[in-house]
């Protein structure tokens, strides 16, 4: 996928919004301020949230690295060309939504939550 492929289908995600920080950082967000993918982090990079569980076996695949600053919180990175199918980044990238959702009060999880 390309940067703009990933870009609009993390905004096609319920709720989901783009802000430019920390010197041109494409940051996606639900709720206001709940981010869920990063693109153009620390370069070219793409990163996103995983389960606690996962984590560790998606940084033991090469080309996945844990996300500086944000690893202690199950973030992983990753450098274009990106090791990981479309459908499988797609899922990943869902699921990083997903998990931020769940996060949230129950009031404010209405219409953000995929079945």
């Amino acid at each position: 996928m390309t940067n703009e492929q990933i870009a609009a289908y993390c905004l096609s995600l319920p709720g989901a919004r783009e802000d430019l920080k920390w010197g041109g950082n494409r940051v996606f967000s639900i709720a206001g301020n709940k981010m869920f993918a990063i693109l153009d982090f620390m370069g070219e990079h793409l990163a996103f949230k995983v389960g606690a569980e996962l984590f560790l076996g998606y940084v033991d695949r090469p080309g996945i690295l844990p996300a500086p600053y944000l690893a202690r919180a199950h973030w992983v990175s990753m450098a274009p060309p990106f090791p990981m199918g479309d459908d499988e980044l797609r899922e990943c990238l869902q699921r990083s939504h997903q998990l931020v959702v769940r996060k949230l009060p129950k009031i404010r999880q209405v219409g953000l939550l995929l079945g």
